[in-house]
């Protein structure tokens, strides 16, 4: 079976196709496009890229397309993605402005294009269906709630690759398997061995999930992707009190207030160098003090949230890293993990230090009661998947 996994942005399409069947999963091609003003025109170049590279005879060679949609109003999981996906992006689209309106446009575009093969809808709130309501609901007027004010997560593809990964790397093929199945028979009851696993997902936009047996209990983000670490020029947590304060203090509207806190904060507004972190540890390097902040931080806010959720689920087998940062970056590993050998985390130095560019490991010493892991991050495969198992089950 072969899927196309379409990745949308504001003016970006990137795409994967994968030769899909109940035991493989073969990437056959990828590619993608900046500066996107038509999703169609992209569409067409995309379908004769992949025809005259000899990975199609033709579009309608397609079984499927699918979609890493981020925000959908009363609608989460797996699904087809039709009038009822458009119309729950629709009603986020003032939440996640960079990502909705582009998925419902690219959505109805290869409706358009490919009228014949279906469409499927992973939402990135999908890991996060059964955390229990205290978990998701905030202090807020039931008035707020209704309008669908609550904590939903994000990064769900990637948290869920990791719970799957993780359990396999730690030989619990129980848990592995009930992850693959999640979004099909979901948690259901569980009687096997514990793995409880903090999962940090690392990179231009960050967040931790705790993960029980596979299964979703809390995340760092909230009602939209700005909330919880700092994120590369997101702020991440603020207290609601220092918006009117700022509008007043500084005489700037509550629009300029949000653009401010999603376009100059974050690891930008901190470091005033970059929002990249090779940027700004090249900053500190230079003795850049701003720059340190930045990146304490970043640390401080991954320990506080991974912490929250050792203590919720009454410890951890495993802390994983994914993500550019998360993957790439070993002193930040180190940094995270320091102080925690009375809890049973042992970091081996060499191990961690070869665990760069994309390399997959355990980084913690053969002694360590908690595991620590790097396992690179691969939405588009987790992504794929669910849409074989959609399609194939319908």
């Amino acid at each position: 079976m072969k899927i196309l996994i379409a990745n949308l942005g504001s003016t970006s399409f990137k795409y994967r196709l994968f030769d899909m069947d109940d035991s493989n999963a073969a990437q056959l091609a990828s590619g993608g496009y900046e500066r996107v003003t038509d999703y169609t025109n992209c569409i067409e170049d995309m379908l004769e890229t992949l025809v005259g590279e000899g990975h199609l005879q033709s579009g309608e060679e397609i079984d499927a397309v699918g979609f890493k949609t981020v925000l959908g109003k009363d609608l989460s999981g797996c699904v087809t993605a039709d009038a009822r996906v458009l119309e729950a992006l629709e009603g986020f689209k003032e939440v996640a402005p960079a990502h909705n309106p582009a998925y419902a446009t690219g959505i109805r575009c290869f409706a358009e294009k490919l009228p014949t093969v279906p469409r499927v809808a992973l939402f990135e709130t999908a890991f996060y269906q059964w955390m229990t309501p205290a978990a998701y609901n905030y202090a807020i007027p039931q008035a707020w709630r209704d309008l669908g004010i609550r904590r939903y997560g994000f990064h769900g593809a990637s948290h869920k690759f990791v719970a799957e990964r993780s359990a396999e790397m730690l030989g619990n093929e129980v848990v592995a398997e009930r992850v693959r199945q999640l979004y099909v028979d979901g948690p259901g009851e569980y009687e096997g061995a514990p793995l409880r696993v903090l999962s940090c997902h690392l990179g231009g936009s960050s967040s931790v999930t705790g993960i029980q047996n596979g299964v979703a209990i809390g995340a760092s983000m909230g009602f939209s992707p700005q909330g919880g670490l700092p994120q590369n020029n997101r702020v991440g947590d603020l207290d609601s009190m220092a918006i009117p304060y700022v509008c007043k203090m500084l005489g700037i509207s509550v629009e300029e207030a949000e653009r401010q806190l999603n376009k100059e904060s974050g690891l930008l507004g901190l470091s005033g160098v970059s929002n990249d972190a090779r940027d700004i540890c090249e900053a500190i390097e230079a003795g850049n003090e701003n720059a340190q902040l930045a990146i304490d931080v970043l640390i401080d806010s991954i320990r506080h949230w991974a912490g929250s959720f050792f203590f919720k689920m009454g410890g951890a087998e495993a802390i994983v890293f994914t993500a550019g940062i998360g993957e790439n970056d070993a002193d930040l590993r180190a940094s995270v993990c320091a102080g925690l050998e009375d809890l049973g985390v042992q970091i081996d130095p060499l191990a961690n230090a070869k665990a760069i560019r994309g390399a997959e490991g355990i980084i913690s010493s053969p002694d360590s009661k908690i595991k620590v892991l790097v396992i690179p991050a691969n939405e588009e495969l987790v992504i794929a998947r669910e849409v074989f198992r959609k399609v194939k089950a319908s």
